[in-house]
Formats: C-alpha cells, structure tokens, sequence
C-alpha cells in the first residue's frame, strides 16, 4: 500500500495487525487491547527491566553510570515478582507499560507510556530519561522528544507519559518519501516506533523492519472488517 504520513483509524488498525503479527512471531509481547464499547482500541506492550545502579552492563561503562538491563540478562534464572524483591539488593526492577493510539485530531499514531517500580512508585521522566542508551542520548535531544508531556490516558483515564503528535508528520514525511521513491514497502508503525522508541527505552527489533518490506498487502473496505476481527482477538 501506499504510505501517507496521515491515515485513518482503519488504516491505523491494518498497521497494528501486521505489527502484531510479527510480534506474535518473535515473541515480542505486543498485543491488541479494545476498548469497553469496541468501537476503539490500542496496541500495548508490558516488559520489565532491572535498573542497577552499580553492575556495569557494557565494557567501559562507568560503575557511577546507572545502567538498565532486560531482566531476561540480569535475572538466570526468571524470578516472580515476590522473588525479585527479596532476592536483589543493588538492582530494582520496573514496570514499562507501552501504549499506542490513533490520534483522530492528528491522524497519525500516538505513544502513551508510564514506568514504576514493583511497589508501585512511578517513574519520573527525568528517571526513564536515564534508562536510554548512551549511543542514542545525542541523537535524541535535538529530535522531536522534546514534546513529551504528561496527560490522561484517553481510553482508561490515567495519568501517562505521552509523545505529543505535533511533530509526527515532520520527522515522518521524509521517511515514507525515502521509501516511495526506492519503491519499498514499510509499515507506518514499525518506521515510526523505533524513531520514538528509543527515547523513553523501547527498541524494535530490526526484523520489523524485514517482514514489512515483505508485506505487500492493502488496505480496502474488504479487508477492514477481517483486519478489525483479528485485532479483537489479540
């Protein structure tokens, strides 16, 4: 299909469907959640990482540099929630919930996030901040990041983090017209998830990137009412 850097709720929901379907494939935990009256919904993830504030991670880190570890890497072998707390000292680990919505106002996607200890002490944004990777933090600070404010979930009325859509079209236009003009495929949430993943600590593994550029599927009337069905049940 042709990329726009603005699309419909359908559209949106195609986008999300292949995502998901490869993130079925690989293991990589996202999934469909509807909203109470159906009409709507978003795609979410939930991970745990390990902060540690004295292991060093990678060679030549500092010991005073607070470094975050998948869990899967810091705890061997997986531990329970009770385990955790009773059993790591140094390290405390986090809650990452990861939520995206379609923006009608906007017309493109929209990333809603919220961080916090096991406890249930949230995360201020300065704390995620840290959890980001060295090789990124330059990048990020002159990027569209800057946007990130703090507002109420629109489907289940909490407080989120949340990537504000203003500057999506700017920072996206350039890559699907990179991707027209080779003549590639790319799903619109893949391209723009590992742009603004990254600054609140979410990679998207590059594999994304392959099975989009193998997905030559539409989006019409036909297809929006199976696309819909398969989201509801994820």
């Amino acid at each position: 299909m042709e990329e726009n850097e603005f699309f419909g709720e359908k559209t949106f929901q195609h986008y999300c469907a292949e995502f998901i379907k490869h993130s079925q494939k690989i293991g990589d935990g996202w999934e469909w959640r509807a909203s109470k009256d159906c009409s709507d919904g978003y795609m979410c993830k939930t991970h745990f990482q390990v902060k540690n504030g004295t292991a060093v991670s990678h060679q030549g880190t500092s010991d005073h540099v607070q470094t975050f570890l998948p869990v899967e890497e810091a705890l061997d072998p997986p531990l329970d929630d009770l385990e955790v707390n009773e059993t790591t000292t140094a390290a405390e680990v986090i809650k990452y919930e990861y939520h995206v919505l379609y923006s009608c106002s906007y017309q493109v996607p929209v990333l809603y996030f919220r961080a916090s200890f096991l406890d249930g002490r949230p995360l201020a944004l300065k704390d995620i901040w840290e959890g980001v990777h060295e090789c990124y933090k330059m990048r990020l600070l002159q990027g569209p990041w800057d946007t990130i404010t703090q507002q109420e979930h629109p489907i289940l009325g909490q407080p989120f983090f949340v990537l504000h859509p203003c500057k999506t079209s700017e920072f996206m236009t350039p890559v699907l017209k990179n991707s027209q003009k080779i003549n590639r495929n790319v799903n619109y949430i893949t391209s723009w998830l590992s742009m603004v993943g990254p600054a609140v600590g979410l990679n998207v593994p590059l594999s994304y990137a392959t099975a989009a550029s193998q997905d030559e599927g539409n989006v019409d009337g036909q297809d929006s009412s199976i696309e819909r069905k398969s989201l509801e049940e994820h």
